[in-house]
């Protein structure tokens, strides 16, 4: 039988390292440093909801674009509660105006602003009709009033109204708009 032999190279390999441990004596480990700080890693984006959100977004603004107001067209509006017949007497101005607002000269911000404002404090005080005037448009740089189109848009989402339409001539013509307003709950 025959001796095992290592590789030549793992003995002196093994003296070389008891040498130096030898010639350098006992040592002391050092603690061990703290890992460097990484940077955070980025937050997943969420493609396929923006994209669902931007589609909505879209299909919103070209619904929106669809029923915009040009600068002779009249507003009129009625919720079905509301019978017909007081939509055609507000429409004749039958119907005493007790509070107004002016948007001339207001951006749509402040128009929007300044519009909601007025209707809660009109809601507030029991007022039943009130007036904004809005302007007909005639100064816009399109063939679409801005402020016509805000006041619109506004008007047919909010709870508390119950109908509106263009005043007449003498009140304003297509620049304003009478705007009939539901009595506050008495829960408040």
């Amino acid at each position: 039988m025959t001796a095992r032999r290592d590789p030549p190279g793992e003995d002196a390999q093994d003296d070389d390292a008891a040498l130096f441990r030898n010639a350098i004596g006992p040592v002391r480990e050092l603690p061990p440093t703290p890992a460097p700080p990484t940077a955070p890693r980025p937050r997943p984006v969420p493609r396929m909801a923006l994209r669902d959100e931007a589609d909505a977004r879209s299909e919103f603004h070209r619904a929106l674009d669809a029923t915009l107001l040009e600068t002779g067209d009249a507003l009129r509006y009625r919720r079905d509660e509301v019978p017909s017949r007081v939509l055609q007497r507000l429409g004749r101005g039958e119907y005493a105006v007790q509070e107004e607002l002016d948007l001339h000269h207001a951006d749509i911000a402040q128009a929007e602003a300044l519009l909601r404002g007025f209707l809660k404090a009109a809601r507030d005080a029991g007022v039943a009709c009130v007036c904004i005037i809005h302007g007909k448009g005639l100064h816009s740089d399109s063939r679409t009033p801005a402020l016509k189109n805000l006041v619109d848009r506004l008007l047919r989402h909010r709870a508390d109204v119950l109908a509106f339409h263009s005043a007449p001539a003498a009140q304003g013509g297509n620049g304003a708009v009478l705007v009939l307003l539901a009595r506050p709950s008495r829960g408040r």
